[in-house]
C-alpha cells in the first residue's frame, strides 16, 4: 500500500490523504484507483469531472458535504455515491471529524 498526501486536490483546500490499496499492476488497466481517502476538517476535494471513467465513494466514517454534479447533499457512514462518465463531484467534511471513504475509479 502506498499513501500520498495531495495538497489543494482538484482546486480544493488543504490536504487529501490517499491510501492506495492496489497498485497499477493489480488494477490491471481496468481501474484507475482503489483507495481509502481521508479529508480532515478545513480541507476539501475540489470539484472535478470524470471523462472515460466513473467514480464511486463508499463512506466509512464522518460526515461530508458532497457536491453531486452541482447538487449538494450530506453523506455519512454507509452511504454510497456514484459519479458517471461526463459528470463531476466534490467533497468536504462537515463538523469536527474527518470524512473517510473508499474511492473506486473504473474505466469505461
Amino acid at each position: 500500500m502506498k499513501t500520498e498526501i495531495v495538497k489543494n486536490m482538484c482546486g480544493g483546500e488543504g490536504e487529501v490523504h490517499i491510501k492506495r490499496l492496489l497498485g497499477e499492476k493489480e488494477l490491471n488497466g481496468k481501474c484507475g484507483l482503489f483507495a481509502e481517502v481521508t479529508i480532515a476538517p478545513g480541507s476539501s476535494l475540489g470539484y472535478h469531472e470524470h471523462h472515460g471513467e466513473s467514480e464511486t465513494y463508499y463512506i466509512l466514517s464522518g460526515e461530508g458535504e458532497y457536491d453531486d454534479n452541482g447538487k449538494k447533499r450530506i453523506v455519512k457512514a454507509g452511504d454510497v455515491t456514484y459519479t458517471p462518465d461526463g459528470c463531476g463531484h466534490a467533497m468536504k467534511p462537515v463538523g469536527n471529524a474527518p470524512i473517510v471513504f473508499m474511492a473506486l475509479i473504473i474505466f469505461d
